[in-house]
This record gives C-alpha cells, sequence and structure tokens, in this order.
C-alpha cells in the first residue's frame, strides 16, 4: 500500500485513480493541477495538509487507518468535508444518474418494462440517501459539532466494528448494479445503458469509501456522546 504524502504529485494521484477527481474538488482544487506537490497545493489553498493527506489516503487505501485523526484534526474540519460530499451526491451524481435513467428510457420500446422497474428501484435508494442527507445536516452534524468539546476523543470510543457494518444504502446499489448487469434485456441504447452503470459504480464507491470516513471517524464521537447522555 502505498500512502500519499507531502511529496506526492497531484497529476500522479489523479493518474492512479481518476475517482480523486471528485474529493480533491470537495477541497477546492479543480483539474490543471501541473507539477503541483501535495505540500504545494496544500500551500496555496490554505488546506491543513495532515487532514488532506489522511482523506485521501482512507478514501483510496481501504486497509488505511488514521488511528490519531480523533486527536488531530476538529470535528468541523471533518463535517465540512462530508458535508460537501453530500452536496456532490444531491446536486452532481445523483442528478446525472438520473438524466442518464430518463434518456435511456425515453429511447427504449414502450415494452421494455424493466427499464421502468429499476428506475423506480433506483428512485427507493435516492429516497434513501436523501433522507440520510437531512439528516446529517439538520440533527448528526450538528450534534457532534455542538458536543464535540465534551467527548474524550483520545479514547478508542468505538470498535472496528463500526466499519464493517450493514450499510441499507450500498446494499441497494448493489441490487441496483446486479439488475443491471443481470436482468437488462430487450431493446435499449447500449450507450446510455453503460452510461448509467458507469455512473452508479461511481456512487458506490465514492459512497463506500466516505462511510468508512464516517465510520472511522465521526461514529466514535457519536457513540461517546450519546453513552454520556445516557
Amino acid at each position: 500500500m502505498t500512502l500519499i504524502n507531502s511529496d506526492s504529485k497531484l497529476s500522479d494521484i489523479i493518474y492512479k485513480d481518476p475517482s480523486t477527481i471528485t474529493v480533491l474538488d470537495r477541497f477546492g482544487i479543480s483539474l490543471g493541477v501541473g507539477d503541483d506537490t501535495v505540500e504545494l497545493s496544500c500551500s496555496k489553498h490554505g488546506i491543513n495538509e495532515k487532514f488532506f493527506t489522511t482523506i485521501l489516503n482512507t478514501f483510496i487505501n481501504e486497509n488505511y487507518f488514521p488511528q490519531l485523526v480523533l486527536e488531530q484534526f476538529s470535528v468541523n474540519e471533518i463535517v465540512d468535508y462530508l458535508n460537501k460530499t453530500n452536496s456532490y451526491y444531491e446536486h452532481n451524481i445523483i442528478p446525472n444518474i438520473e438524466r442518464h435513467f430518463n434518456f435511456l428510457i425515453a429511447r427504449a420500446p414502450s415494452h421494455n418494462n424493466n427499464l421502468v422497474l429499476m428506475q423506480q428501484f433506483f428512485n427507493e435508494m435516492k429516497t434513501e440517501l436523501m433522507e440520510r442527507i437531512n439528516d446529517d445536516r439538520q440533527r448528526w452534524f450538528p450534534e457532534i459539532c455542538n458536543n464535540d468539546n465534551s467527548v474524550d476523543r483520545t479514547v478508542e470510543t468505538a470498535s472496528h466494528d463500526n466499519e464493517t457494518a450493514n450499510d441499507s444504502i450500498e446494499d441497494k446499489i448493489d441490487d441496483l448494479i446486479n439488475m443491471l448487469i443481470v436482468h437488462l434485456k430487450g431493446d435499449y441504447d447500449h450507450n446510455l445503458g453503460y452510461a448509467v452503470i458507469v455512473a452508479i459504480l461511481a456512487l458506490k464507491k465514492d459512497i463506500k469509501q466516505n462511510n468508512r470516513i464516517r465510520n472511522r471517524i465521526l461514529k466514535p464521537i457519536s457513540l461517546s456522546i450519546n453513552t454520556q447522555h445516557d
């Protein structure tokens, strides 16, 4: 496992994993990074370099666990990043999937009912994701930020089981991908079908990786807050 560090070039990071483009965007870094290293780019944009590399390493490397992150970073930094992540889901990737689905259905014969059923299943997943985003904004994130000072963050308050807990949104995305791969039949625009599944796969990866950030960083704080309030 190769970790990103101060000397890593942003262009190399993007070449190796293009999905990091969306993560960089949440930090205000756009394409056209030139030869900038992580250190130089963070300096240019006023970014906490340690926080930046921790987020990227957590996103890219499944075996990376920032054990001291709760002591090093403010909850506000973490919540701000995850709020931007939620906004990306809400305003970019979900509308993108919807557009492709609508085009796919509009150009398919009316008798291809399995496309409509798949879109309905996607809408169910979307509804659940939007409900979680609203709960994050209105309840969970404010609760964590408002009570952070009362939590002893030097104590490990949750086990690694949090990370592997089932996530119903991830499960629904997996089911939808399986439907498209196994059951999409009949006459349809193959390019649009490909566009739909690629967009859904991108959502799956992003949610999976950011669930690890939620579970490794925020859940222990939330559990500690709830324990203290019991």
